[in-house]
């Protein structure tokens, strides 16, 4: 069985930056101005930010995770192996259900707003105008596109 893609690109990304909770044995506090985002693994277009809060996305257990998109990102229809609890923290994250992104079948969530995506359920997304969204869930963390053609790292 081939390692889902994701979480081989996370293990790429986390052995070139550092994950933000260095011990995660200890509590660490994170400021909002303080949390550092590196470009996000190529299994995402290109465009968004991550930033690991806790635990290892990558691995088995609990993880917390913050993505930055720009405005006009899309996330195209994927699903996940494990549930995906999303908090929109500032910005317009449009989410919908479906094997293929259609902005006329989502909902907007601002600020606050909450969605959980239960394991192997289509969904997609997009931004209308800078946002960052807090996913947390168990690990590993992984996607797998509905269009193989859709998956910005070719596979």
């Amino acid at each position: 069985m081939k390692p889902p893609l994701l979480a081989l690109a996370f293990a790429a990304f986390s052995a070139t930056t550092a994950v933000q909770a260095d011990d995660m044995h200890s509590p660490k506090p994170f400021t909002a101005d303080g949390i550092t985002y590196a470009p996000a693994p190529p299994v995402l277009p290109a465009g968004a930010e991550i930033a690991v809060l806790s635990g290892n996305p990558f691995a088995e257990g609990q993880f917390v995770l913050r993505l930055k998109f720009p405005a006009g990102y899309d996330v195209p229809a994927h699903t996940h192996s494990g549930d995906e609890l999303i908090t929109v923290i500032t910005g317009e994250f449009n989410v919908g259900h479906g094997k293929k992104l259609d902005r006329d079948a989502g909902t907007l969530l601002t600020a606050g707003g909450f969605v959980e995506m239960p394991a192997g359920h289509p969904h997609f997304a997009w931004t209308t105008a800078e946002t960052i969204v807090q996913i947390h869930g168990p690990g590993p963390f992984d996607i797998t596109y509905m269009d193989p053609a859709d998956n910005p790292a070719g596979q």
